[in-house]
């Protein structure tokens, strides 16, 4: 893939939280985070973390254990629905299609896939 898109690092981790609110204190009081923006919509709160954001989503009812919705992957190209096409010719599949979407570098667009366990991925152009 390095011929439609260069990796740069990190973009975001999107946790889910059991307590939202404690788990915000956490973050912010013991490892130094602020608070960047909160998405009320989907109550998504954003912690800047140097360069890079932890995202705290509450844990939907019904919803069994905590852990990772999914992590951001920042890349650098000049055509994200390129390197769309470029994934699927090689087998991957999509979630959705290209969307505009915030993370640590600001709003743009990304796309989702997931690896052979199963974890959602996603890539974002900084």
């Amino acid at each position: 893939m390095s011929d439609t898109f260069v990796p740069l690092g990190i973009d975001h981790v999107v946790l889910r939280v059991r307590d939202q609110a404690a788990s915000q204190r956490f973050y912010i009081d013991v490892l130094g985070c602020t608070l960047e923006h909160i998405n009320e919509p989907i109550r998504l709160v954003h912690l800047r973390f140097g360069e890079q954001l932890i995202d705290l989503l509450p844990r939907g009812d019904g919803e069994r254990g905590e852990g990772m919705d999914h992590f951001c992957l920042s890349i650098r190209c000049d055509d994200l629905g390129a390197v769309a096409d470029a994934l699927k010719r090689r087998g991957v599949a999509l979630e959705g299609d290209v969307v505009d979407r915030r993370g640590a570098f600001g709003r743009g667009p990304s796309l989702y896939l997931r690896d052979p366990d199963g974890y959602k991925v996603e890539l974002k152009p900084r």
